[in-house]
């Protein structure tokens, strides 16, 4: 397949084009030329019309509930929403009915996903079933293509349970995702403890629930001598605690929920149910301090955190709704509200070059010779996003059926090409 794009500026601190308005031929897969004229006799056209292209994103924290919960999203569909949100690979959780604590239950996503333009890379479970005690069979998982491990958004509450799964994945060169919550502190809360929920009389999830697990897990780390993953952190004290482990030596990364750049707790005065997400939304300080770490390098990639929800769990009192945004298709629309914060060749970085660095997959880049996996966006173009341009079974996002500013032109991966035509 022979395909140029054209008319885009490249987003790659890693290439020689980096800045630079270009036309990109690519033959069978690979970037063959890179340069301000190219002959597009026989080619496939894709006019970026004065945007931007960028090696193609990664996202390492999605939910996408197949296998058991397909009513809420099932993996085409979810393939279908990182597509149009410009994506070319997304790390899934694990926690589905069955649990995706096998080997088994890996290779049907595997083979059920090989197809698609998308790079699904499901996170094996740290334990079986998500019970927190019994370590799964990691290293089955991991040789039939499981990228790290995770309980999803369950925390492994036993420390010896989370030192021995550090000790374990030392052994096959792998690494723990965790997601930093004390029950018995967050004890079911609702939302951010600060201002707004003592306004609204709301149970609460104070900052010291994530931190304290975040600290407890450090030290782990620091007596194993294994590596960790913090996912979706979301409080200043848990920036800070991550910038000393890396300061320390310790083989640590993070990442961010996009929702968290964007919305703080503030927002929830109106009981909008689509923005109770777990984290929850923070302050405007904690704000401050991840977009801090996203520029100094403490945060080291910033994800969607997709958990598509039906009505059922959303349409209801804001007490008893889910947890959960649906972001996969709307993520750059989001990203675009973080211009002038952080710098365009950061926030590529933050979902592309560091996530795969991560993942331990192949570094994707906009340069002569490479496999061609990119992302082609707009930010002058704008569509609506409503029924008709969803591509997911849900739509708990609170920009549903409102027109939005920026748009993905194109991904690809694999010698495949996709154009989002709406």
């Amino acid at each position: 397949m022979k395909i140029i794009v054209k008319n885009v500026t490249i987003i790659d601190a890693a290439s020689a084009h980096h800045g630079k308005k270009e036309n990109i031929l690519i033959e069978n897969g690979f970037i063959k030329k890179i340069g301000a004229a190219i002959d597009e006799a026989g080619a496939t056209v894709v006019d970026g019309k004065d945007g931007f292209i960028s090696p193609g994103w990664c996202d390492m924290r999605a939910h996408f509930n197949e296998p058991g919960y397909e009513h809420k999203e099932d993996l085409e569909s979810g393939m279908n929403s990182a597509m149009a949100g410009g994506f070319t690979a997304v790390a899934i959780t694990p926690d589905t009915q069955p649990v995706l604590h096998s080997k088994a239950e890996i290779e049907f996503v595997k083979s059920k996903t090989k197809s698609h333009i998308v790079d699904v890379l499901p996170y094996g479970a740290i334990t079986h079933n998500l019970d927190g005690l019994n370590l799964a069979e990691m290293f089955d998982m991991k040789n039939s293509g499981a990228v790290a491990f995770t309980d999803g958004n369950n925390t492994i509450a036993n420390a010896g349970v989370m030192l021995r799964a550090l000790l374990y994945v030392k052994n096959f060169d792998s690494f723990i995702v965790a997601h930093a919550d004390d029950t018995n502190i967050s004890n079911k809360g609702k939302m951010n403890e600060g201002i707004t929920s003592v306004m609204l009389g709301m149970k609460s999830i104070p900052a010291i629930a994530e931190e304290i697990i975040i600290s407890r897990d450090i030290e782990l780390l620091r007596y194993t001598e294994s590596r960790i993953h913090f996912s979706h952190i979301s409080t200043l004290g848990a920036v800070a605690l991550i910038a000393k482990a890396k300061a320390d030596g310790l083989n640590v990364t993070c990442d961010v929920a996009i929702a968290n750049l964007i919305y703080n707790d503030s927002i929830l005065m109106e009981f909008e149910t689509n923005y109770k997400v777990n984290p929850p939304l923070r302050t405007r300080a904690d704000i401050d301090a991840l977009i801090a770490g996203v520029n100094d390098g403490t945060i080291d990639a910033i994800v969607s955190d997709h958990r598509p929800q039906n009505d059922e769990n959303k349409d209801v009192e804001f007490d008893i709704a889910a947890n959960g945004m649906n972001n996969l298709q709307t993520f750059y629309n989001l990203l675009l509200k973080l211009e002038g914060r952080i710098a365009w060749e950061k926030l590529v970085a933050a979902i592309s070059r560091h996530p795969r660095r991560i993942l331990g997959l192949p570094m994707a880049s906009v340069a002569e010779g490479y496999e061609a996996n990119f992302t082609v966006f707009n930010p002058n173009i704008s569509w609506d996003y409503n029924a008709s341009t969803n591509r997911s079974l849900a739509k708990n996002s609170p920009l549903y059926n409102t027109t939005l500013q920026g748009k993905i032109i194109a991904i690809g991966n694999k010698n495949k090409l996709a154009v989002m035509n709406s």
